[in-house]
């Protein structure tokens, strides 16, 4: 082995343990997301009284509205609480947003504070990781699933803090991200793991960079709208049953209540999804023109193209309903979750299930 070829194995050893050592952070991460949610399970009148006496983040405190007095017969006075609503589209509720994970609490405002932290620390050294993949392989860092999947699950704690960065109201996708994250590395790291290795010649291209990585970074932000669709879902149920006069169990009223409203989660998931899907059809085009390089035609129905489309096709249909009368809402969600799910297929099961060009690096 000559000194340059043991060289790039040190670096791609040392790739791997630090993405190792991201997933001993993400644990802590999760950790302190539970706890958050934990402190913040409080009860509604704990919760209004620190409103009312101004405990809680600074950011809540000057977004919430002033509380007003009203004077009641005798002289009493009575506090009205606060309440920060959402408008909704025609014809829905309009619904208070909730107080977030930390429950309008200092205790759990503290831990969250403290999960973003670790979730920051977390992505910077798996991110590192990467890169040290990248120049172990000296190409691309995203030849194969393990591969993928590092990178994929980087750039979408990477898009959470960018929206984070961006002062918007997603500190609820934490927990579930902190939680698919560690079980995308665990896999990866567990069966999906290959040796740093140069790609076959057909991969030796800049439509690598240029195809896989708008594929990667689509899929992220299509995970985040996924999430945000599976939540809508629960907070939908949980305020029709609240407006047909139901009650709750305890775990959804802790839970659920903390929730953006149903409108706002509605509305996240629409933009970002809306807001990717020219990309992907980017991908598609990028892809098929690649394969015109590599394989002198630009579509040959291979399994991956054929999904690839699937996935296309299924998205404009979410984004469809969701300007369709009688489409929107719930009906709208499922064709979304439909849509990720086919994404998911595309590169877990095309991959590991079924025989593809796409299938020269293995997994």
């Amino acid at each position: 082995m000559t000194l340059a070829a043991a060289t790039n194995e040190n670096l791609a050893q040392f790739s791997n343990s630090l993405i190792y050592a991201s997933m001993a952070v993400f644990t802590l991460a999760f950790f302190a997301h539970i706890a958050e949610w934990v402190f913040g399970s409080r009860s509604k009148v704990g919760r209004t009284a620190a409103a009312l006496t101004g405990a809680g983040t600074a950011a809540a405190a000057s977004a919430a509205p002033a509380v007003k007095v009203r004077q009641e017969g005798g002289g009493t006075a009575v506090l009205d609480k606060p309440k920060i609503v959402t408008r909704s589209a025609a014809g829905t509720r309009d619904v208070p947003d909730g107080p977030g994970a930390a429950g309008g609490t200092m205790k759990g405002d503290l831990y969250g504070r403290i999960a973003v932290s670790l979730t920051v620390l977390a992505f910077l050294i798996e991110a590192s990781g990467v890169v040290t993949r990248a120049v172990a392989v000296q190409r691309a860092p995203w030849g194969n699933m393990y591969e993928f999947s590092t990178t994929f699950s980087t750039v979408a704690v990477g898009a959470y803090i960018g929206f984070l960065l961006a002062r918007k109201n997603v500190r609820w996708i934490g927990l579930p991200l902190v939680t698919t994250v560690l079980l995308d590395l665990g896999v990866a790291v567990t069966w999906l793991y290959t040796k740093s290795d140069q790609l076959v010649p057909a991969l030796h291209s800049y439509w690598l960079w240029i195809h896989v990585s708008t594929a990667i970074f689509c899929g992220a932000v299509f995970y985040l709208g996924a999430v945000g669709t599976l939540l809508y879902l629960f907070r939908d149920s949980y305020e029709n049953k609240l407006a047909r006069g139901g009650n709750p169990g305890p775990f959804a009223r802790s839970v659920l209540e903390r929730l953006p409203a149903a409108a706002s989660l509605d509305k996240f998931s629409y933009r970002i999804n809306a807001a990717v899907f020219p990309l992907w059809t980017f991908t598609i085009i990028a892809g098929a023109i690649w394969a015109g390089d590599a394989w002198g035609r630009y579509w040959g129905w291979d399994a991956k193209e054929v999904w690839s489309f699937i996935t296309w096709v299924a998205y404009a249909a979410y984004l469809h309903a969701r300007a369709t009368a009688g489409w929107k809402g719930r009906k709208a969600a499922y064709i979304g979750l439909a849509a990720f799910a086919c994404f998911l297929f595309n590169y877990y099961g095309v991959n590991i299930f079924v025989n593809s060009l796409h299938s020269y690096a293995g997994v």
